[in-house]
Order: C-alpha cells, then sequence, then structure tokens
C-alpha cells in the first residue's frame, strides 16, 4: 500500500486514480444490484456517496447501464422529470428513447425532434411539464431505461433535498397541500421500483437525512421497498493509506507517529476530512520548502487552518442544512444542544431538561420539538449516544463548532 500514489480530489466527486479504496463497499453494491435490488445509500455528510456511485458507474462500464441524475437544483416533480430526461439523452443507447417519449410535446412547442440539443431540451421540457402530466411522463422513461439490454441502475441524489423543498417551500413550513405533493412524488418512485424490479434498480441518496424529512410529513412507508445501504467512514488502515499514497504523489514523508495524530485528532475518518487535512498540511510544507511532515506539524495546522473560521464552506453547511431539516423555530434548540456538546464535551439528560426548560420559557414548544431535534442529530452524523449523553462524532467538526459558537455560549450547569 506504502507504494500507491493517490491524487488529491480538491473537494469534489472523484473516480478512477482519484478514488480512494472502497472494495467492499463498491462490490456490495454491485451484489445488492445485481440481485435486483433498490437501494437508499445512507450516509452522513461528506462520506463519498457521490463518488462512489460515480465510481460504480464508472466499474459497471460494458456489463450494467448505469445513470447518474443530480436532483440538487430540481424545485419540484416536474424539474426531477427534467433532471432525468437530460441524464438519459446524455447516455448512449438512450437518447432516442427521451425522444420518443417527448417528441409530441417538442413538436408542439414547434421544435424539431431530431434537431435538438441538451441544452434546448432542458428549456422545452420546463414549459411542456406540469402538475398534471410529469408521473406519466416520468413513467415512460423509466421504462426506457428498464428496456435497456443489460441490467439498468438509475442513481437519484440529491432527492432528500428535492423532497424537503416539496415538504416545507421557501418558508421551511408544512402544509397538507405539500404533504401531498411529497406523498405523490414519493408513491411514483416506490410504484416505478416495484413495477421493474429486476430490470431496474433505483439508487437514492443525498447530504440530508431522508429519513427524518419523511417521518416528518408521515410518509416513512414510501422507502419501505428500498434496501438501506450505509456508508461508513474509512477505518485507521484505509485512512492511513490514503494519507501515505497522497504524500507519495507530492514526494512527502510523514515523521513517525504523525499519521496517527492526525486521525486521532480528526476523530472520525470522513473520507473529505482526511483529504482536506492533508491539502492543508501540503501547502505548509511546500511554504517552507520541506519534504517531511511531522508531529508539530499536524498539531499546528490543525489548530490554525483545519479550525478556522475561514475557508471552511464544507463545515459551514452542517448549519445550512440543520436549517433545512428543522425550520426557524427548532433551529435555535438545536444550536444551543450542539454548542453545550462541543463546550462541555457531552450533553448530559440533565442538560437535555435545562435546554428543553429555557426554550420553553421563551413559548416555543420544546418538548414536542426535542425528540426529533435528537433524531435529526443522530441520524445525520452529528452526534451519538454514549454512557455521558449525547457527544460528537467527529471530533474535528467538535473542535471547530466550539471555536465559532463557543465564545459568548454559558454552559447550562452555568446558569
Amino acid at each position: 500500500m506504502a507504494t500507491c500514489r493517490l491524487r488529491s480530489g480538491h473537494g469534489n466527486w472523484v473516480t478512477g486514480d482519484r478514488f480512494w479504496n472502497r472494495r467492499r463497499e463498491l462490490a456490495l453494491l454491485g451484489s445488492l444490484v445485481d440481485e435486483g435490488a433498490n437501494i437508499l445509500l445512507v450516509a452522513q455528510r461528506r462520506m463519498g456517496k457521490t463518488s462512489l456511485l460515480r465510481e460504480f458507474q464508472r466499474r459497471s462500464d460494458g456489463e450494467r447501464t448505469c445513470v447518474y441524475v443530480d436532483l440538487q437544483k430540481a424545485k419540484d416533480a416536474p424539474e426531477a422529470i427534467v433532471e432525468i430526461s437530460l441524464a438519459l439523452k446524455r447516455q448512449s443507447g438512450l437518447s432516442d428513447g427521451v425522444l420518443s417519449v417527448f417528441g409530441n410535446t417538442i413538436e408542439k412547442l414547434g421544435t424539431m425532434v431530431e434537431k435538438i440539443s441538451i441544452g434546448d431540451l432542458g428549456v422545452t421540457l420546463r414549459a411542456g411539464l406540469n402538475a398534471g402530466n410529469w408521473s406519466k411522463k416520468g413513467s415512460e422513461l423509466l421504462e426506457v431505461v428498464a428496456g435497456s439490454e443489460q441490467h439498468a441502475v438509475l442513481m437519484l441524489d440529491e432527492v432528500p433535498i428535492l423532497a424537503n423543498r416539496l415538504l416545507k417551500g421557501s418558508d421551511y413550513t408544512i402544509t397538507p397541500e405539500r404533504r401531498e405533493a411529497l406523498d405523490e412524488f414519493m408513491s411514483w418512485l416506490r410504484e416505478c421500483a416495484s413495477r421493474h424490479r429486476g430490470q431496474l434498480s433505483i439508487i437514492l441518496t443525498g447530504s440530508i437525512g431522508f429519513e427524518p424529512i419523511l417521518r416528518q410529513a408521515g410518509l416513512s412507508a414510501t422507502l419501505n421497498s428500498f434496501a438501506p445501504f450505509e456508508l461508513l467512514p474509512w477505518d485507521d488502515e484505509t485512512a492511513t493509506g490514503c494519507l501515505i499514497a497522497l504524500a507519495r504523489q507530492r514526494e512527502l514523508d510523514f515523521e513517525e507517529g504523525a499519521t496517527e495524530e492526525l486521525l486521532s485528532r480528526l476523530g472520525c475518518n470522513i473520507p473529505h476530512h482526511v483529504q482536506t487535512y492533508f491539502d492543508r498540511l501540503h501547502e505548509t510544507c511546500h511554504r517552507r520548502g520541506d519534504d517531511t511532515i511531522t508531529r508539530d506539524d499536524v498539531a499546528r495546522v490543525y489548530e490554525e487552518r483545519m479550525l478556522s473560521t475561514r475557508g471552511h464552506a464544507e463545515l459551514t453547511h452542517y448549519e445550512d442544512r440543520l436549517k433545512m431539516l428543522l425550520g426557524h423555530e427548532a433551529l435555535p434548540m438545536a444550536l444551543d444542544l450542539l454548542t453545550e456538546a462541543a463546550t462541555v464535551g457531552h450533553v448530559s439528560d440533565e442538560a437535555l431538561r435545562s435546554l428543553r426548560e429555557d426554550h420553553e420559557r421563551d413559548g416555543f414548544q420544546a418538548s414536542l420539538a426535542l425528540d426529533e431535534i435528537r433524531r435529526v442529530l443522530e441520524h445525520d452524523g452529528y452526534l451519538r449516544m454514549t454512557d455521558r449523553g449525547l457527544v460528537f462524532v467527529s471530533k474535528l467538526l467538535r473542535d471547530w463548532w466550539k471555536a465559532r459558537h463557543g465564545f459568548a455560549y454559558v454552559e447550562v450547569a452555568r446558569r
């Protein structure tokens, strides 16, 4: 392993010579797909879900028909069908099928079917799809995918973001109409997954908790036909191998004990955090013209760079996603709970009771919200339960959160 080299991904999804390990996960995913399973890929943020799907797609070339669709920008169900259509249009062997499904729509809008481009197709379909016809056209598209000569895999990324938009809108408020819209979309997905079982496998994934969103809507049963597949952090051996391979690529060495120190500070080997830490160390060595990463480098870079409140959009995103899941009213209590865990090291049962009472005095129904907040924070990998109470899963996120929020925070025991 020490002779391997690895090129950094620099924050993006990666495949090929930038993709590290995950052999067992890729093999298991392939086995489930070939058995005809529909899959819910579950993992906390920055674990490499998109990279896993993209690498699976690359390695499936010639064996399976894999279509990757990013639904992050889709605002509603019709736009989701547009994104699926565009992904199929780019796929060799499926492009004609897309045009056959939407030929009449395209011609009605005055465009020649045989001359339609990807960009024009997106504009045209957005004009022609609506609440009344999206599910019919979507079902016809999936018929095209399922009709592939090879076993087909439709990989739908960032479905929870779309689900959250359908359920809560821009004001983060659940209404009966929005719940009905989410129910219609999820029921359509479940029905398609069931109808094409054995011909088409659908993989759902995203960077915020899907199950908490559906639970808030009372629609958890819509995922019953999808087998959960959890993507876990790297073990120490895999993370160490990655660090050494990254160093070899840049003609660097680690001082004895430096990799162990690095992993100890992270506390959880989230692939993106491992590689980000290395990139900061590489910059440090490059600036001083040295080729050895020392334990002192690891400590200094962690304090000065990894915990900086600047240049960490991926960590700031943890806050943004909480707002999406919990809304304006529950967010302050969630932030207090996380800050208590960061500053004290854990949240005891007594602290939970005190936080609930504090927020109830502010007029918030904290007793009703606390269980949901805890489920969201545990499900999405912020916190885990221990004998001491709730603690951060990631030491990096804990220390960064403390540096960002702990200065003005008064611990529950001191109030």
